[in-house]
């Protein structure tokens, strides 16, 4: 007995479709391109608006009331410290000259007098001029000594608050380092170089490569003290050629000190300079002084209806 088996239909496998939907012609309005009007000047108003600005005074934020606070920063104090220190520094820099040029022409008329009398009069006069010069050299001298103290401070100050950090050294090692004797010679150099390192920005963690400004500075520091401890020691001395000595250490130590102003006042502009950018005295206010090309006003020959007398 044979069984015959029907061959199977192949199956149909559904058909891929994709329907998509789309509005039907004509529902859709394409918006048209407006094109760009020209520039036909201000806007122009049927009667004077009523809005506007309060008529107040521009005044700092620190001066409002409600603010966070209304103390001066640290900051705003550099521009004007700067200012009034470098031209108390030329100053004296201009009487420590005056009084080096005394006691050179003091030792001239050493020289002179061992082979020949002075007149009585150049003598009195060289003497005044020497202790004149001498002793305003030595007032003034105090004036930009304590000034440029309180300008570290300040500076040390708003240099560590631009990038959010105390200073890096307390105040009391600041003013060890300043003013205390032998100790300030090495100590100075880190104190300004510190100071550099964080105004120019750079980690805390790096170890600070002061400029050559900075060492210049640090030169002018060590050779003025140097020179003020020898000759306060030589003074000490007698005899003629020891009071002749003295007079040429006090012409050095004098010289000494105007370099050292100068360069002070040098080091001040610059750290001043890169603190504050922007001198607030070369800032000019600006001011419209002649309008050109405009065309004339409309004038109007009658009020608005509503408009304000």
């Amino acid at each position: 007995m044979h069984r015959t088996v029907a061959p199977r239909a192949p199956q149909r496998r559904p058909a891929r479709l994709r329907w998509v939907a789309a509005p039907p012609p004509g529902v859709v309005r394409h918006r048209r391109a407006v094109p760009a009007t020209p520039y036909t000047g201000p806007p122009s108003y049927p009667v004077p608006p009523r809005w506007g600005f309060p008529n107040l005074v521009w005044r700092r934020p620190t001066t409002v009331p409600g603010t966070v606070s209304g103390a001066i920063r640290p900051i705003d104090r550099i521009p004007v410290l700067a200012q009034s220190l470098r031209t108390i520094l030329w100053t004296f820099a201009v009487f420590a000259v005056a009084a080096a040029g005394a006691e050179i022409w003091r030792y001239v008329l050493l020289v002179q007098s061992r082979n020949s009398a002075l007149n009585t009069g150049v003598v009195a006069f060289s003497d005044a001029f020497v202790v004149t010069a001498g002793l305003l050299t030595t007032i003034l001298s105090l004036l930009p000594a304590g000034l440029s103290l309180w300008w570290l401070l300040v500076a040390r100050q708003a240099a560590a608050d631009q990038v959010g950090e105390e200073p890096a050294r307390p105040i009391w090692q600041v003013l060890v380092g300043i003013l205390v004797p032998i100790a300030n010679l090495p100590l100075a150099l880190s104190v300004v170089g510190e100071l550099e390192h964080a105004i120019l920005g750079r980690p805390r963690a790096d170890r600070p490569k002061p400029t050559r400004l900075v060492l210049v500075w640090w030169g002018a520091w060590l050779v003025n003290w140097i020179l003020l401890a020898v000759t306060i020691i030589w003074r000490t001395r007698t005899g003629a050629q020891a009071m002749a000595d003295s007079v040429v250490l006090v012409a050095l130590t004098d010289l000494a000190a105007a370099t050292l102003a100068i360069v002070t006042a040098l080091v001040i502009s610059r750290f001043s300079s890169l603190l504050v950018p922007i001198a607030a005295d070369r800032l000019r206010e600006l001011r419209v002084l002649k309008v050109t090309g405009a065309p004339d006003p409309e004038l109007r020959t009658a009020r608005p209806v509503g408009a304000a007398r």
